[in-house]
């Protein structure tokens, strides 16, 4: 476990994923075991979203990728790089054309393996400051090499009638549930706050978008998105693809209010 620390500011990371985010001893992240979600965070790349309808096969101009939902990162594992007592640097790698078993399978999908046909270095770098906890994402690779990119961090939610809100437009839980596993859209945003006992607001560097989803009413994941994969049919999830250059930032901010 890495642990950052900075004033009344205290971050966990297990080998990658955020596990805790606390301010004077709030808990701000859903917890792992909690019910909802096997997980407190992830990152949704090189798609964003399901493939089973198109046969787990993602068009790209190398031919056709197989991938399950939001991708095979996931199924990577992260490798730390570097740290200090409010930083640390974690990294996947990947060789185009491996075979990355699914974690899926069988219960969850019909496809054993998954594969791309780019190679890609893809790094994620935690901050800590009095702004909060500042998320990077450095994605370096083949120039051209199609991808959209999603982060799916979970919030623990203690009240009632917690809503999220961006623009003066506010969002209810019962609004977000109902869209169910599809994820609530909202786009053309770069800053939205979830209103809880305590509040945290997050601000997005290079996303555009955000969807929220959730399926139970003590947690929700506010993701901020570079596509809304549920806009296309799977079959056209490609359309989604912006290109990569030499490499591509990303940035998340998470400032909690007290």
């Amino acid at each position: 476990m890495t642990q950052l620390q900075l004033n009344n500011l205290n971050v966990s990371i297990d080998k990658g994923q955020l596990s805790s985010f606390k301010k004077d001893d709030y808990e701000y992240i859903h917890q792992v075991g909690s019910p909802g979600w096997g997980k407190s965070d992830d990152e949704m790349f090189p798609i964003i979203g399901p493939t089973d309808e198109a046969g787990f096969k993602v068009k790209t101009p190398k031919g056709e990728a197989i991938l399950d939902q939001h991708g095979l990162l996931r199924e990577l594992t992260y490798a730390l790089t570097s740290s200090t007592a409010t930083t640390a640097v974690f990294e996947k790698q990947y060789t185009a054309g491996t075979k990355i078993k699914n974690s899926k399978f069988p219960k969850k999908s019909t496809e054993e393996w998954l594969s791309w046909p780019y190679d890609f270095v893809f790094k994620k770098q935690f901050s800590l400051s009095e702004d909060g906890l500042t998320i990077e994402f450095v994605i370096s690779g083949e120039p051209e090499m199609p991808f959209m990119l999603g982060y799916h961090p979970a919030f623990k939610l203690r009240t009632e009638k917690p809503t999220v809100t961006h623009a003066k437009k506010e969002i209810s839980l019962a609004e977000i549930m109902a869209v169910g596993s599809r994820a609530f859209q909202v786009p053309d945003c770069s800053e939205i706050t979830l209103n809880d006992e305590n509040s945290i607001t997050l601000k997005s560097e290079g996303f555009g978008n955000f969807m929220c989803w959730t399926e139970v009413r003590n947690m929700v994941c506010i993701e901020p998105i570079t596509f809304y994969p549920y806009a296309v049919e799977q079959s056209n999830l490609h359309q989604g693809f912006q290109k990569l250059k030499d490499s591509a930032e990303f940035k998340v901010v998470l400032s909690p209010k007290t």
